[in-house]
């Protein structure tokens, strides 16, 4: 090949080269300002209901027919085949036995919700919460679910729904992250990349705070003379301008300087931030510091208070660790294992509800509860037999989540599953679905909140999702 039909046949990738360069700097010259300052505060595309999200994981599936969607045909059918023509795959070899559920229920509130003994003091906040019995969701195995739930995809490296939210909307608080993930002691199956920025930039992944007195790593100053540290900062600060100007934009360099500068922030909010000794006795009480079982949790869910307070966007609360605790996923042992998830999540979620809604809060926050999937409402046996060993498998088909405050009508019930509680037959809501409605609340229409990304427009819905109206205020 001569160089003339070599430099011919290269034309079109030269030409595609200098393409990207333009397109580079024409959405450099587009958005400066989020290239400036990443969480700096951008208007919605509509009037918003809510201006924060909490949302509270729970890891592993809670079995809807255990919590709040009760069905009395599996009391009277306890043991007996299962009347369904066929039984879809999910993924352990499951039994066709009905497995009645161990929990009772009982209604509460004006609205007269359902809800199991599982929750007592959830149930004291009936009349505030949606409650939705007919999600359906694609995958039913925990890291493709997990994604999911996180991404709106079943693949790994998709954006997280905080960093969308994040991305659209910015940030109210100078000296905090806008997305904040709160580790109790389980990280879930797909780890951190549930809570990813994937190809959005980097500034908009969440942030995880450990357990412990020091939830993020070499947050403690270094250095005693502040004006030391602010001359090494502004050093740094320079060093990586000039690779700016020497390689142009470059989304994880634009990262690591505000992150450097958050960090310098951080230093003084987070351990004030931490610092739970101006909680009055009866707080701290309300959300259970003071029990050994719910103290870990209750940390967590009134340090999401706090942050809602100093304007953080979004806040993911992940399920605790507790001795002889497994997620929710019980396939084994089910009632041992509700119970202790129940016990360890209830009062606190209860103390974070009833606390946003003294303060004036929960209008402005949207607060939303559960996991990738739900369980069957046939049994897995250990060796045939239903004893305290029985659990329930993986079911995607039709589970229950709920929400609260945040433009959200409280005390109702929506959507339904069969009477075995193992399909969604009415006002089916897709995760999609869910997270268009999420959007919606924060003043972001799901179709037009896009990112630009391997020759499309990408968002969180993909080409999915339809605004729930029926559960809005």
């Amino acid at each position: 090949m001569t160089r003339r039909e070599w430099l011919t046949r290269s034309a079109n990738g030269f030409g595609g080269l200098a393409l990207a360069a333009m397109m580079a700097d024409e959405r450099a010259r587009a958005e400066p300002s989020r290239l400036a300052d990443p969480m700096a505060v951008r208007p919605p595309h509509f009037p918003a209901r809510a201006k924060s999200v909490i949302f509270l994981y729970m890891d592993g599936g809670p079995g809807q027919m255990d919590s709040f969607d009760p069905k009395p045909r599996l009391r009277a059918e306890h043991g007996q085949p299962i009347q369904l023509p066929e039984l879809p795959t999910t993924v352990f070899n499951i039994t066709d036995k009905v497995f009645g559920s161990p929990f009772e229920f009982a209604q509460y509130g004006d609205s007269g919700l359902w809800v199991s003994d599982l929750f007592p003091n959830l149930a004291e906040c009936a009349d505030d919460l949606c409650v939705v019995n007919s999600m359906v969701a694609d995958h039913s195995e925990h890291t493709a679910g997990n994604y999911f739930v996180h991404t709106g995809s079943g693949f790994q490296g998709r954006p997280s729904m905080g960093s969308w939210v994040t991305y659209g909307l910015g940030s109210e608080c100078e000296d905090l992250p806008g997305f904040i993930v709160l580790d109790s002691g389980l990280i879930p199956p797909g780890g951190m990349d549930c809570f990813g920025s994937g190809f959005l930039p980097a500034s908009y992944q969440g942030t995880l705070f450990r357990r412990g007195e020091h939830p993020i790593a070499d947050i403690v100053p270094q250095e005693s003379d502040r004006a030391l540290q602010l001359g090494k900062l502004d050093l740094i600060r320079q060093l990586n301008r000039g690779v700016v100007q020497r390689l142009g934009t470059v989304s994880e360099i634009e990262a690591t300087i505000s992150n450097y500068e958050l960090a310098f922030r951080m230093q003084s909010a987070v351990p004030e931030l931490l610092d739970l000794t101006g909680e009055s006795e009866l707080t701290t009480k309300m959300y259970g510091l003071d029990e050994h079982d719910t103290s870990e949790f209750g940390r967590q869910c009134l340090l999401a208070r706090r942050m809602v307070e100093r304007g953080v966007r979004f806040i993911e609360l992940l399920t605790p660790a507790r001795k002889g605790q497994d997620r929710w996923d019980q396939h084994q042992r089910l009632k041992e294992g509700h119970r202790i998830n129940a016990r360890a999540t209830d009062k606190p979620i209860s103390g974070l509800l009833k606390d946003l809604k003294a303060r004036g809060l929960l209008d402005s926050t949207l607060v939303f509860w559960g996991g990738e999937f739900g369980r069957t409402p046939t049994a897995q046996t250990n060796g045939g037999e239903f004893n305290d060993t029985t659990g329930r498998d993986h079911n995607p088909f039709g589970y229950t989540m709920w929400l609260a405050g945040g433009g959200v009508r409280g005390g109702m019930r929506y959507g339904a599953t069969d009477e075995y509680g193992y399909f969604a037959v009415e006002n089916k809501v897709h995760m999609h679905d869910l997270h268009a409605t999420m959007l919606h609340l924060l003043g972001l229409d799901h179709t037009k909140l896009t990112y630009r990304y391997s020759g499309r427009d990408m968002r969180l819905t993909d080409v999915h999702g339809e605004i729930v109206h029926d559960i809005l205020a």
